[in-house]
């Protein structure tokens, strides 16, 4: 007997729906689409903050608060956003890829949403064995609280519950930790994963009370100086990064939807290297590690930004490749990328050398304008450098372009062949030295002994001592060095630690280098003070303070000499305040 598998021709065909196997999903999510089950605390504040979004765009005084609370291998999730009802809850949560911005007076507010609620409730389950919701809808205020419950077997409840249970409007969502995911949700993690994903979004957010979020970003926040700013930026890098920037470039582009900071690498680094850039969703934390997000020739730079324009891929963990991310791409790439074309290209050289501007002793100006000002253009290769001399050259009349930022020192060397007649020179030591005053040879001649002690404290560092009398008064010490001075320094500190045969040959390479030197300032009070002191000890002490400070103030790394230094100072001046009458004026036999 076989089985008849026709129809009738004339018989409509009887529809089917697709089976959901939810735990089968839950795999395909913690496997394949998401990198890491960590993406499940985003879900949480995205579908969150869409809620708070729906609620302002209907009542723009609602309260905007989200509150995290921890428990035994639990978590819940509040806030007072726009709310659900029990029709909500079996269209929305129950329905893989339904969105709640979909209709119901929520499609007003669809701009400022994050994410698609279903898809997102459900990747909890990445690390949770049951979800329970309990929501009440701001739209309907009569309307009671509606609690739905779902496990990982795919299996829901929907049930009203009286007022009491959630008095106000908004939502609140609890999960239960599945085996061998507890670690997911306890205080310290979540904490964690919320200032990671949440730290730049624009509510009142708290873990176990705790403020998540308040501080603007560093590239959009106030600052007293620009010192400050520049600082933070530093901080920022290094916090996000792991490096120190050479230089920090804004990307405000408003008509592109896109605000936040370029930083450029300190050390070289191959084109081939894939470049990992931190992008915001709305101040959402997207992902780490942005690709294509600016020109691959801008390798030299490490992007974070805020976007409310650029589409998420479905794992919300990278950028969807469309128009808008292709013209946000060349809108920051013109930003990044004008020096570098620039010095490549003779004709753009020429065009744009007299509007880019450059750090200098007299502010960020364009080339061609600080050449008018300044008969020779110095310039610094380092940042360091430039710091170093950039307030006593400015004081002495000396203009120097700081040439330490990716490719400015190469543009500066550049300017003659656009300004004929321009003079370009690299600064060293011994240009700030000569431009500076030099005491009457009386008053040096009566410093001798100070100075004799000063130098044998700071000859084993590779440092000699000069006594000058320069403006800002207020600058006690300057420490000039250059690359040459550098190099030898490093030569010896090699020829050191090498064994007797390395140890030669690097001796054999010492040349006729200038050394490293502290130029200490006779106008200023605190080095006469010193340099009257009676007792020798406590003033090479202070020398060795003076130059600690020098390399401070500075910024220039400290090598370990330089620190131990700097250690063996602050604790010879503690021991010296804490001598009884002070010690400073007793004599040599005080100690």
């Amino acid at each position: 007997m076989t089985a008849d598998f026709s129809a009738s021709p004339d018989a409509a065909p009887a529809p089917h729906t697709f089976q959901v196997d939810l735990r089968g999903l839950v795999d395909l999510l913690s496997h394949h689409l998401y990198a890491s089950p960590r993406v499940y605390l985003r879900e949480l504040l995205q579908n969150a903050v869409d809620a708070l979004t729906a609620r302002r765009a209907a009542d723009p005084d609602a309260p905007s608060r989200i509150r995290l609370r921890t428990g035994d291998h639990s978590l819940s999730i509040t806030d007072t956003g726009i709310g659900l009802s029990e029709r909500d809850m079996h269209e929305l949560l129950a329905t893989i890829g339904r969105s709640s911005k979909r209709g119901d007076g929520l499609e007003a507010a669809r701009s400022g949403f994050l994410g698609q609620f279903g898809i997102g409730l459900l990747a909890c389950f990445v690390v949770a064995e049951r979800i329970r919701v309990v929501s009440r809808s701001a739209r309907t205020p009569d309307a009671a609280p509606v609690e739905w419950t779902a496990r990982d077997d795919g299996s829901y409840t929907v049930r009203v519950l009286n007022v009491a249970a959630h008095p106000k409007a908004g939502t609140t969502v609890h999960l239960e930790a599945r085996r061998g995911s507890e670690e997911w949700l306890t205080p310290r993690r979540v904490a964690e994963l919320a200032r990671h994903f949440g730290s730049l979004l624009p509510y009142d957010i708290r873990v176990d009370d705790a403020a998540v979020t308040g501080d603007a970003a560093p590239w959009a926040a106030t600052y007293a100086t620009p010192q400050a700013r520049r600082a933070a930026l530093v901080a920022h890098c290094r916090d996000v990064f792991g490096f120190a920037p050479l230089d920090a470039i804004d990307l405000d582009l408003p008509a592109a939807g896109v605000r936040g900071v370029a930083y450029v690498l300190p050390g070289a680094v191959s084109p081939a290297q894939r470049a990992g850039h931190r992008v915001h969703l709305k101040g959402m934390l997207l992902t780490e590690r942005a690709d294509g997000l600016l020109p691959d020739w801008a390798f030299f730079v490490r992007c974070v930004l805020d976007t409310d324009t650029l589409r998420p891929t479905a794992s919300r963990e990278a950028l969807y490749e469309d128009e808008a991310l292709a013209a946000v791409r060349d809108a920051l790439g013109a930003r990044v990328g004008v020096k570098s074309l620039a010095l490549h290209d003779p004709e753009l050289l020429r065009t744009m050398l007299p509007w880019l501007p450059f750090e200098t002793t007299d502010g960020r100006v364009p080339l061609t304008e600080f050449a008018r000002r300044h008969p020779v253009v110095h310039f610094t290769r380092t940042v360091e450098e430039f710091r170093q001399v950039a307030a006593i050259a400015s004081a002495q009349g000396i203009g120097v372009v700081n040439g330490g930022y990716t490719y400015d020192s190469e543009l500066v060397e550049a300017l003659p062949h656009v300004l004929p007649g321009a003079t370009v020179a690299e600064l060293d030591g011994e240009t700030v030295t000569a431009h500076l005053d030099a005491v009457d040879g009386a008053d040096e001649l009566a410093l001798a002994p100070f100075l004799a002690t000063a130098r044998a404290r700071l000859d084993a560092l590779g440092c000699d001592v000069a006594l000058r009398a320069f403006h800002p008064v207020t600058v006690p010490a300057l420490h000039l060095d250059d690359r040459q001075a550098r190099h030898e320094q490093a030569r010896q500190e090699a020829a050191e630690e090498a064994d007797a045969l390395w140890s030669g040959i690097l001796g054999s390479l010492r040349g006729e280098t200038p050394r490293a030197r502290l130029v200490l300032n006779h106008l200023n009070p605190l080095v006469r003070r010193i340099a009257s002191l009676p007792n020798t000890e406590l003033a090479g002490t202070a020398v060795e303070a003076l130059y600690g400070q020098s390399l401070l103030m500075a910024r220039r790394p400290l090598r370990p000499a330089d620190s131990a230094l700097l250690n063996r100072a602050f604790a010879g001046l503690l021991e010296w305040s804490t001598l009884p009458g002070g010690g400073a004026y007793e004599g040599d036999e005080a100690r």
